[in-house]
């Protein structure tokens, strides 16, 4: 079954085309192919590895403005108009922190993204891409490619043909078709005449997430100097170079390409719960803002309606972080998490969706308190007790609406995980004899 179509807006106005398959943490795909993502769940090589990707995980595809099933009448595709595609796909979800595939040309965009909102990003990784659009110049091939793009038909059979790896025959023939449906002549001019632009060069020392380059030794569009650069400017990244000369992840030895992914971002998450411990949870309390109030101004129905989008958004939340809600405590979620990034993830896709969704309603009153604490709690007939419990619950009690609000523990089991955390001293909290050190987490966008 073909997963179900759904439409985010930008915040330049576009509608981006995206799917989801699967559960977990979220992978979002940018894919380089100008042919709609759906070709992909009909080609049987293609859908055998998006299943095959989205057993552990949330897999995010969706299509770039002006191509595919996306919005097609654009003309700006710079790279920060490609990044808000990426941010209105990953708000309509709720996502809080996510990993990037970008291929070939979407690599820049990516970096850029990544580079510009490392609260974002857990994990980056780059296939067979680069940082300039000067590197496609240096190869013949590239050179060639340029020549027949006044031959749509010709360019887009050649472009299959190197892009997949397919050597001829009906296959091919049927993808270069699907390419002239899904962009214009023109529109893909434009759209290649920006991206051979792009330079992200200064960008790469500021990625903070952690990067695998993967590359094919003999792929004749993107030289191994281009990852190679990748690599080596961006902190702590990896390189693994496989044999191979096709763009096609899923075509020529696509297991390679699958266990170097899987290891990758397991190798991540394998880190978060050793760091943890194994008895170690972090816990996280929302609260409504006024919700006794709320009641009395608005009437039963209507204060239950925005009870009711509280917890649809701290649900998703859960969901797509992998936390586990504990009880409904009448005006807040109780969840519990494996480890602290993931419940970070979730606090901070939950002040999202509420923002989100106040600009959708002006006039809704919503307003979420956000606690959140580690500990070794106490489990018992599905509930949780003890005192990391309660200290969650003082932190919530602490917070502002629109704010998050964590215990120091929390901050020392997230760092390095690219969170942002503000010092708000030691704080005296009911209940407690010795002050604690609480943090706000900071989820905006920087502007």
């Amino acid at each position: 079954m073909e997963p179900r179509i759904q439409y985010a807006k930008t915040s330049d106005g576009v509608s981006i085309a995206y799917a989801v398959r699967g559960k977990g943490p979220a992978l979002v795909c940018l894919r380089s192919g100008i042919v709609e993502f759906k070709l992909e769940w009909e080609v049987p090589e293609f859908r055998t590895w998006n299943e095959r990707l989205a057993q552990k995980r949330m897999l995010v595809q969706y299509d770039n403005r002006g191509t595919g099933l996306s919005e097609r009448d654009v003309t700006d595709f710079s790279l920060e108009a490609l990044q808000l595609d990426i941010a209105a796909v990953a708000d309509s979800l709720s996502l809080g922190k996510f990993a990037i595939f970008a291929t070939v040309n979407t690599g820049p965009v990516a970096v850029a993204y990544a580079a510009r909102h490392p609260d974002r990003v857990s994990h980056l990784i780059l296939w067979c891409s680069y940082a300039r659009g000067s590197e496609l110049l240096k190869s013949p091939q590239n050179q060639a490619l340029r020549h027949l793009i006044e031959n749509w038909e010709l360019y887009t059979d050649t472009l299959a043909h190197y892009m997949f790896g397919w050597l001829g025959g009906e296959p091919a023939r049927r993808v270069a078709a699907r390419m002239r449906e899904s962009i214009t002549h023109e529109t893909y001019r434009a759209y290649q005449a920006q991206l051979n632009r792009v330079d992200v060069t200064d960008l790469l020392p500021h990625v903070k997430a952690p990067t695998l380059v993967l590359h094919r030794r003999q792929f004749p569009l993107v030289s191994i100097d281009a990852a190679t650069d990748l690599a080596s400017g961006i902190p702590n990244a990896r390189l693994a170079l496989l044999e191979g000369e096709s763009a096609g992840y899923a075509l020529e030895d696509s297991q390679a390409v699958l266990d170097a992914i899987d290891e990758f971002l397991d190798e991540g998450e394998e880190a978060s719960a050793e760091l943890a411990g194994a008895d170690v949870r972090t816990i996280l309390f929302t609260d409504m803002q006024s919700s006794t109030a709320l009641t009395e101004r608005l009437g039963d129905a209507a204060a239950q309606d925005i009870r009711r989008a509280h917890n649809q958004i701290v649900r998703a939340a859960l969901d797509a972080n992998d936390g586990r809600e504990i009880k409904h405590t009448g005006d807040g979620i109780m969840a519990s998490f494996s480890t602290a990034s993931s419940a970070l993830d979730s606090a901070i896709a939950i002040q999202r969706g509420v923002a989100s969704h106040k600009e959708a309603h002006t006039d809704s009153p919503l307003g979420v308190y956000i606690g959140l604490n580690a500990g070794e709690p106490i489990a018992e007939e599905g509930d949780l007790f003890g005192t990391s419990i309660n200290l969650a619950s003082r932190i919530c009690d602490h917070a502002e609406p629109g704010q998050i609000v964590a215990a120091n523990v929390v901050r020392e089991l997230a760092s390095g995980k690219g969170f942002l955390f503000s010092d708000l001293g030691e704080t005296e909290l009911r209940g407690f004899e010795d002050p604690v050190r609480l943090y706000e987490v900071r989820w905006r966008e920087e502007s």
